[in-house]
């Protein structure tokens, strides 16, 4: 027993010695990374007394460097993302607000050319339309980044921005909210995105994202106008597809088509209405939840929202949220709710296709273009429905 514990005990202090060690090598790493953003900063022509003002309230934060490297066991389906952005809660708040900022948005709509159920839909999507901005002080969760390593000059150039508005705006390090990966504000602007497009849409001389409403609607419709939105276009919408419909001309990437093409392929509204018989607007057709779920003729505007978060389900929901927001209805064909692939499994797909001389590019159990144009091609040779969408049934194909 004493030999027992003595040796519990030697392997406790050598487990404390060690912790101790990886503690203290890792905070000497942090402070030269701290010295190297203090140097890169005063480089820049940030003044000394601003890069320590803001240095002073950067800490790092383990918590935030398990959320930038956090991985969910499921891919996210599209039924999931949707119903959970864009439900009955947010549309009757976004319209009441419509309402309340009828002349603010007017006004918007006249200067930037964006209509504002859109800016609401942005709004209601990035903070529940200001309802929640985030927790973190945004120069630790900058810092707390750019020290990890993973997308260290990013985040570096990014918290140099932060110093540069603290200056530019005088603003208080110490409130400045944001999310874990250092977004502000109503709209969620990284500071670089702050720096160029946010504007004073209140007139009372000074920028202020997270208090006045004004500033960050205004500051919203700046950053799309200069992302090149398309004045009294739509977003896109839904369509229905005719039986035996050709699927492998659909997707972001492939060839746009007019929708007097599309039309003559037997492309309808999701009313059953022929689309217009119109050549000079070039349109995507996108079908997220593969051929099970609805189908959606994209334009130009919806790259534009691709710009903000480039994220197709991201854009998908904010178009439609804008649509409901102005009075539209449900989506005609719901988007079915299975559960959706382990990201193990889509990893495994994205071997498989690999192997077999389909590029999928990097096995990283992530669903992307290059995913979805192997998995397109495979269903192609297969005499499959080449929707490009993987699903348990490619799966177990495969692995059989």
């Amino acid at each position: 027993m004493i030999r027992y514990l003595h040796s519990y005990t030697l392997f406790s202090l050598s487990l404390l010695s060690s912790l101790l060690l990886f503690t203290s090598v890792n905070s000497q790493a942090n402070e030269a990374c701290f010295a190297d953003i203090r140097q890169q900063a005063l480089g820049a022509g940030v003044s000394a007394r601003t890069v320590e003002r803001v240095m002073a309230h950067a800490k790092i934060e383990p918590k935030i460097v398990a959320l930038d490297r956090k991985q969910p066991e499921f891919s996210t389906t599209f039924a999931d993302y949707m119903g959970k952005r864009v439900n009955e809660t947010r549309i009757e708040k976004g319209r009441a607000l419509r309402q309340t900022h009828s002349k603010l948005l007017t006004e918007l709509t006249r200067k930037y050319g964006v209509p504002g159920h859109y800016l609401l839909a942005f709004w209601g999507l990035e903070t529940n339309f200001g309802g929640y901005m985030g927790k973190k002080n945004a120069p630790s969760a900058l810092a707390t980044l750019a020290c990890d390593g993973r997308r260290a000059s990013f985040f570096t150039a990014e918290l140099i921005e932060t110093m540069r508005l603290v200056e530019k705006y005088k603003l208080d390090p110490a409130k400045m909210e944001s999310s874990w990966a250092g977004a502000m504000g109503q709209t969620q602007f990284m500071p670089s995105t702050f720096a160029r497009y946010a504007v004073d849409g209140d007139n009372d001389g000074k920028v202020d994202l997270w208090n006045s409403t004004a500033d960050a609607l205004a500051s919203g419709a700046n950053y799309l106008k200069a992302l090149d939105w398309q004045t009294r276009r739509r977003w896109g919408r839904e369509v229905l597809l005719p039986a035996g419909f050709e699927w492998s001309v659909t997707g972001r990437k492939a060839p746009k088509k007019t929708l007097a093409q599309w039309r003559a392929l037997g492309v309808r509204t999701a009313a059953g209405h022929k689309l217009p018989d119109v050549s000079d607007i070039e349109a995507s057709i996108i079908a997220p939840a593969g051929h099970k779920g609805p189908a959606f003729i994209i334009y130009k505007n919806f790259n534009v929202i691709m710009g903000w978060n480039r994220s197709e389900y991201y854009a998908l929901s904010v178009g439609h949220l804008a649509d409901r927001i102005a009075g539209a209805g449900e989506l005609r064909r719901a988007p079915p709710t299975d559960k959706g692939l382990r990201r193990v499994e889509v990893k495994a797909i994205q071997q498989s296709l690999n192997e077999l001389g389909f590029d999928a590019g990097k096995p990283d159990g992530i669903i992307g273009s290059a995913t979805r144009r192997a998995v397109r091609a495979y269903q192609l040779l297969n005499k499959m429905i080449a929707d490009g969408y993987p699903d348990e049934e490619l799966y177990r194909r495969l692995k059989s």
